[in-house]
């Protein structure tokens, strides 16, 4: 059951632009998702491209994460914190009343809201705070309304924990947090913090407000070397009045005057700054929107797109990118964006990408040298935490090979000479000869570091890509290389890898004294987890592996991890050997999705997560389920493909609205970036078919329709600089479409099934046909 309440309405009302009106009418007139009362206390994520807030629905801010214990929510100006948190408190006669209990928690695309009721006292408070796109400050906005029909007079004071911290790594490049001072500055009337050891600094303002030595009445503990500190005022609130009051926490990691004239800066232009914001994520709503006649299917893939803007993370002097998941995961992946970059990319969010993609290359070089080799993690210092996983490097490069299909800019060819390395160095990889990179892949589970199965798979997507590359830069003969080492694996893939008796590609392969360890630890797993099915087929698996006689290395299904379906996310699986697989995928999953390792599946399959200490043991993700989606997409099964997209959407607003956790339903990351992937590149690619070569001004739609999908389209498709429309209807086996574009870029419309296509007045037997002009209108019988 899903526990949230819709309230949806065009992104903005038709005076979303009237200057006239007030702060909180604009933002009441937003598209809101509002929260489930049993998730309150549970995080939400505000955030800029600079600056984010991470604190919980119900007000309060307590110490959260693991990455940097306790740290990881509150204000991050990175590669700084400023605040472990704040909030506000009312004092009236004897009455002291925090608002860390809120009423109602609502979620907007643009920031979030807390609704206090204060009905003892007569007052209703609505708390809400956004963070400017491209600024290093935070407004918190209260609006006070006066429900008596008197005059209504108390104290109001805002609290703020402040606490200068550098990010994780930050040990390694011989930084470290002292302790935090501050004072009043008259002059600009703002408190201005400052960290002892470091040229940290954050500014807390509010008009006509001062500082507080009144008590905290809802002071908690916490970690760090920072302080608390209050400003406050009396308030008095005409019968009947609303009043919207303005607090700014501004910071800066090089000086005090950047973070005075920020805090001054938003002071002055709430309103516009609200305004611009507002427009930006008009346009994020706007491209690539898809509309189809369920419409909470739609809104999971509209927030899907906000959830990624969310992400975005610009730290000067290092660069912008997508970071992968709030609040434990806020810095850059290499290997996290090389799924969800491809989602943004077919989500229309083209500089997001391109931004990202030289961020992580450069990151990589500095880690890495030019050999190459893709870093898996880094921190927004730029120290890189793990130079990169075998997966990590392929992978990269495939979505490096779509990002130049989608946008067609010319700058990504300068990485031609990377793609070469990148298979120089993932071959280098292939310690024992037999073809195969030896080293850990996607799953990280203890002592499953032989032959991958992903390893192998994105590997042979890699070739693709740099055969196309080499197509594109005119060279015929490493073209041709590359494409015969792909038809190679693929082979490889099929006969090496292929285990006939779980009707399964292997987990891995390796050498049996390996595989024997990794069953019998794969046992005791099974065991400690209570999963008493795993124990028994694990046991089997253990006896047959003992009979055998293996020289070398051999393929093995223990785990059924996730990976295991690799080879038919990226088309590498024989027809047959895909419809084997994906049948016994489907043992593996619950109401959610696809289990990261199936033997922990549940036999109920109906266990939500609620209050479970957090483990990776145990989970059900969105990316597996992603992958599954796509497999089916790719192997002719749209329905089934729509059904795991399903299941993605029962994780939906579970726990934050507007949202999807890494770990279905709710647990790990609130929000996850590769969720863009999961869901929106099974819908523009293989749903709607698009496959575009915007270098050549080409693009070929293929619709693989899932049956439901009577009525859609998908408006403002971004292609380099092209823009589409793509309309369907269906009655009975006739499909009507309707296309359109911005330039004259030549259509190849491809529908296998088709008996004829009637478009533009012609009439044509089979289902393919070549369309220049800028409108369409086809009919297909089928």
């Amino acid at each position: 059951m899903r526990y949230i309440t819709l309230l949806l309405t065009i992104f903005l009302i038709s005076c979303q632009n009237d200057k006239s009106l007030d702060f909180f009418t604009q933002v009441n007139n937003l598209e809101k998702i509002k929260g489930n009362s049993d998730y309150k206390e549970s995080p939400f994520l505000s955030a800029g491209k600079r600056l984010y807030v991470v604190g919980h629905q119900n007000g309060t801010f307590p110490d959260l994460g693991w990455h940097v214990e306790g740290e990881m929510g509150g204000v991050w100006l990175h590669p700084i914190k400023l605040l472990d948190g704040y909030h506000a408190e009312i004092k009236k006669n004897k009455d002291h009343l925090c608002l860390t209990e809120a009423n109602q928690f609502i979620n907007y695309p643009i920031g979030a809201e807390q609704i206090f009721d204060f009905n003892d006292l007569g007052l209703k408070v609505s708390q809400f705070h956004f963070v400017p796109e491209n600024e290093n400050g935070l407004i918190v906005a209260y609006q006070l309304e006066n429900t008596l029909p008197s005059e209504n007079q108390f104290n109001f004071t805002f609290n703020t924990a402040i606490d200068l911290r550098p990010v994780w790594l930050a040990d390694s490049m011989d930084i470290s947090d002292g302790k935090d001072e501050g004072q009043w500055n008259k002059r600009n009337n703002i408190f201005l913090a400052k960290d002892t050891k470091n040229n940290w600094f954050t500014a807390i303002s509010g008009k006509n407000f001062k500082p507080s030595n009144a008590e905290n009445s809802c002071k908690t503990k916490r970690k760090g070397m920072g302080f608390d500190q209050a400003l406050g005022q009396t308030i008095n609130l005409k019968a009947n009045e609303k009043r919207t009051i303005y607090f700014i926490i501004s910071g800066s990691s090089e000086s005090e005057k950047e973070a005075i004239n920020t805090a001054q800066y938003l002071s002055k232009n709430h309103d516009i700054l609200l305004r611009e914001k507002i427009k930006a994520y008009q346009k994020i709503s706007e491209t690539n929107s898809l509309k189809t006649r369920d419409k909470n299917f739609d809104q999971m893939f509209r927030w899907l797109k906000y959830n990624s803007e969310w992400l975005m993370q610009e730290v000067p002097g290092i660069g912008t990118g997508l970071t992968a998941g709030s609040p434990d995961y806020p810095w850059w992946f290499g290997t996290d964006n090389s799924y969800a970059l491809q989602g943004l990319l077919v989500a229309g969010m083209h500089e997001q990408a391109l931004k990202t993609i030289d961020l992580v290359v450069d990151l990589s070089e500095k880690a890495n040298g030019k050999n190459g080799r893709i870093m898996h993690e880094a921190s927004t210092n730029g120290v890189v935490f793990n130079p990169g996983n075998l997966n990590t490097t392929p992978k990269f490069i495939s979505m490096l090979w779509k990002a130049y299909a989608w946008t067609g800019d010319q700058k990504l060819l300068d990485y031609y000479d990377l793609v070469h390395k990148s298979v120089d160095w993932i071959e280098s990889q292939d310690k024992d000869g037999n073809g195969y990179p030896d080293g850990a892949g996607m799953m990280e589970i203890h002592g499953l570091d032989s032959e991958m199965i992903d390893v192998v798979v994105y590997q042979y997507e890699m070739y693709l890509a740099a055969e196309n590359f080499a197509k594109v830069k005119g060279d015929k003969v490493l073209a041709d290389e590359y494409h015969k080492k792909a038809e190679n694996l693929k082979m490889k893939i099929n006969s090496d890898w292929w285990v006939e008796e779980f009707n399964s590609y292997a987990d891995f392969r390796s050498p049996k004294s390996q595989a024997l360890k990794l069953t019998e630890d794969a046992i005791i797993r099974a065991d400690s987890i209570e999963k008493p099915w795993s124990v028994t087929e694990l046991n089997n698996t253990l006896d047959t592996i003992r009979s055998q006689e293996i020289k070398g290395t051999a393929p093995f299904v223990v785990h059924h991890n996730w990976i295991v379906n690799t080879p038919m996310e990226v088309g590498a699986a024989d027809q047959d050997k895909a419809a084997k697989a994906l049948l016994t995928a489907e043992k593996y999953q619950n109401r959610f999705g696809m289990f990261v390792t199936g033997i922990d599946r549940d036999e109920q399959q109906e266990k939500a997560s609620k209050w479970k200490s957090f483990s990776y043991v145990g989970a059900v993700m969105t990316l597996p389920t992603g992958v599954q989606a796509l497999a089916e997409a790719k192997y002719g099964n749209p329905d089934k493909a729509l059904a795991y997209l399903k299941k993605l959407q029962n994780s939906f607003s579970y726990a934050l609205p507007g949202s999807m956790y890494e770990v279905s339903p709710d647990f790990g990351m609130m929000t996850q970036a590769w969720n863009i992937y999961a869901v929106a590149v099974p819908v523009v690619e293989e749903f709607f078919g698009i496959q575009p070569k915007a270098w050549k001004n080409e693009i070929l739609i293929r619709p693989n329709l899932p049956t439901e999908w009577t009525d859609i389209s998908l408006e403002n498709i971004k292609i380099g600089n092209n823009k589409l429309d793509i309309s369907a209807k269906r009655v009975g086996n006739i499909l009507e479409f309707r296309i359109s574009q911005l330039h004259n870029w030549k259509i190849i419309f491809d529908f296998p099934e088709a008996k004829t296509i009637i478009y533009d007045g012609n009439k044509i037997k089979g289902g393919k046909v070549e369309l220049y002009d800028r409108l369409h209108n086809l009919k297909i019988e089928f």
